[in-house]
């Protein structure tokens, strides 16, 4: 397995939890030293020198002694390599997360979900064995093997050139096997990827293939997922154990090695007894460090796949990086200007908006009216900040909209989408979510505003009742009343509204619009136009057409002119 640079510069987020954890394994490869000096000698004594117990008692304490500080030394070298990796997976999960958010919505349409939540949550565990286990060990069997060597070279330069000869075999090996069993774990961890955001497809697409009578098909689907998963995770064990069985075997043979030279001199007494089991005994620790770096190697191997996806997210350019000092204008009610605006959501890509030009006047209603894919969408992202203009500036009066703090912009902007999302959480703490300190007296007056109030008072808990997630235990209207009251709640001076009344009964519909009309009062409005008939009020209509604004003006003025939007009002005049 090759060393990850990425992952190596991530102990920086805790250092001193990985100096601890190398220094405390050090003292603890002297404890082996010192423990194997007292054994031999008490044993020498004991054997060839005749002494009593009572004369060696002394000796027999120190070694007592020392055996429990190398037991302290390992489990506090132990605890500090678990710290460390809480600390590593704290912060990477945080850079992750936000990462993600400032990536905004653009980039996770694109993604798989589940996909996403598998890479910031199991991704991120993954990388546990790697920091708590393979790092540390890695640091130890660089320094435990030396340290012997040390004490060992003086006293028998013999075995210390075997140690020395054979110990490079165990990390050649393990990086011909590591090459192996790395593209086998990312293969591995690419497909627990996609099973993982396939199931969570399902899980949400659930009603669907109910009522299509496809769930059966899936969960054979799953079935071979799993199989597949199966037969991946097989391969790993396969060559995790192969490759424990390789270095076990190694290790085992070079001691023998060992063991055979150091007995051979002691037969012909060209070895004294207390040196010689004083190495014997130092020659299985020497490989232990080693056999100890196979075993935890393949542990972190899993960490090293995973975090191939999570420095892929982590270095994802973003859209709105900008060297520029942010600012916090006293007064954002102005006039909002597109000048020249041009996007695109590819290099190689055509451009979705191609030089576009408007003013959004402080206090008047505009509406953005075209047909699907005409830049309608994209103009209401770049006024959220999701993206940024490719070309061309957007200014908030004389402030360039980029030059103005992303968070101070944003809680000075209401959207009300076409289909809110709604938490798992209280009616309250969802119309709440634009206004965390807002009191419940507040809250109650904009669900009143919103016509949300009757409804929630005839829930069974009130306000106080759960919602589920995506608001599943509310009806449509009722959802787009909730979003309607976090706008009131917010009352900011600029909104933008993604107008949803279509496919709702006439009475919800007239208390929505109402409700909507009420918002608008005073703000300056963009409406995303669906239906026609929402926006024959406005103050003014900018009509799109394949990333261009082809004429805008007010409805009497548009409907006279016999182009793209006289033409659908003619073809929608049915629907309202």
């Amino acid at each position: 397995m090759k060393l990850d640079k990425r992952l190596l510069r991530s102990t920086s987020y805790a250092k001193r939890e990985f100096y601890l954890t190398v220094l405390t394994g050090f003292v603890g490869g002297l404890f082996i030293v010192v423990e194997a000096s007292y054994i031999s000698k008490i044993v020498n004594a004991a054997f060839l020198e005749n002494k009593t117990l009572q004369q060696l008692s002394t000796a027999f304490l120190l070694l007592i002694a020392i055996i429990i500080m190398r037991a302290i030394m390992v489990w506090l070298s132990e605890g500090f390599a678990s710290r460390m990796a809480a600390k590593v997976k704290y912060a990477l999960r945080r850079a992750l997360y936000d990462k993600i958010a400032r990536l905004g919505p653009i980039y996770t349409r694109k993604e798989k979900t589940g996909e996403l939540i598998n890479t910031v949550n199991q991704g991120i565990e993954e990388l546990d064995a790697y920091f708590s286990q393979y790092i540390p060990q890695l640091a130890i069997t660089a320094i435990i093997p030396l340290t012997i060597l040390v004490f060992i070279f003086p006293i028998d330069w013999i075995s210390g050139l075997i140690m020395i000869l054979t110990a490079p075999i165990i990390p050649v090996l393990m990086i011909l096997i590591g090459n192996l069993a790395d593209r086998i774990t990312k293969n591995q961890w690419s497909i627990l990827s996609r099973m993982s955001a396939h199931f969570l497809d399902v899980l949400q697409g659930l009603t669907t293939l109910k009522i299509f009578g496809r769930s059966k098909d899936q969960i054979r689907t799953i079935a071979q997922y799993s199989e597949i998963f199966r037969q991946a995770t097989m391969k790993v064990l396969r060559v995790a154990f192969i490759s424990a069985l390789t270095l076990e075997l190694i290790a085992t043979l070079s001691t023998a090695i060992i063991a055979v030279e150091i007995g051979l001199r002691l037969l012909w007494s060209k070895m004294t007894f207390e040196y010689a089991f004083f190495i014997l005994i130092l020659a299985p620790e020497f490989y232990m460090p080693f056999r100890q770096l196979g075993t935890r190697f393949h542990a972190g191997m899993n960490g090293v796949a995973a975090a191939e996806r999570i420095f892929k997210i982590l270095q994802e350019p973003e859209l709105d990086v900008t060297d520029k000092k942010l600012i916090k204008p006293t007064n954002l009610h102005q006039d909002i200007i597109l000048d020249n605006v041009s996007f695109s959501y590819g290099r190689d890509s055509q451009n979705v908006l191609d030089s576009i030009s408007f003013r959004l006047k402080k206090g008047e209603k505009t509406a953005l009216v075209g047909p699907t894919g005409s830049g309608k969408t994209t103009i209401a992202s770049l006024l959220l900040r999701f993206i940024e203009p490719l070309q061309g500036r957007i200014l908030v009066g004389d402030t360039l909209l980029n030059q103005i703090d992303k968070d101070y912009w944003l809680k000075n902007l209401a959207w009300v989408p076409q289909k809110p999302y709604l938490f798992n959480a209280s009616v309250l703490d969802n119309i709440k979510f634009t206004n965390p300190q807002a009191d419940i007296e507040d809250a109650i007056k904009a669900a009143k505003l919103a016509h949300a109030h009757d409804f929630i008072q005839q829930l069974p808990q009130g306000y106080d009742t759960i919602v589920g997630e995506r608001g599943t235990r509310l009806s449509s209207g009722q959802a787009q009343r909730i979003a309607l009251a976090r706008a009131f709640l917010k009352n900011a001076p600029f909104l933008i509204l993604d107008e949803a009344t279509s496919n709702l009964d006439p009475e919800i519909e007239s208390l929505i619009q109402d409700a909507t009309d009420k918002l608008m009062q005073g703000s300056t409005v963009l409406i995303i136009a669906h239906r026609l008939s929402t926006v024959k009020n406005a103050d003014k209509i900018i009509v799109l057409d394949k990333g261009r604004i082809i004429e805008q003006g007010t409805h009497n003025q548009l409907i006279t002119n016999n182009k793209l939007y006289s033409n659908l009002v003619k073809k929608f005049s049915g629907k309202g």
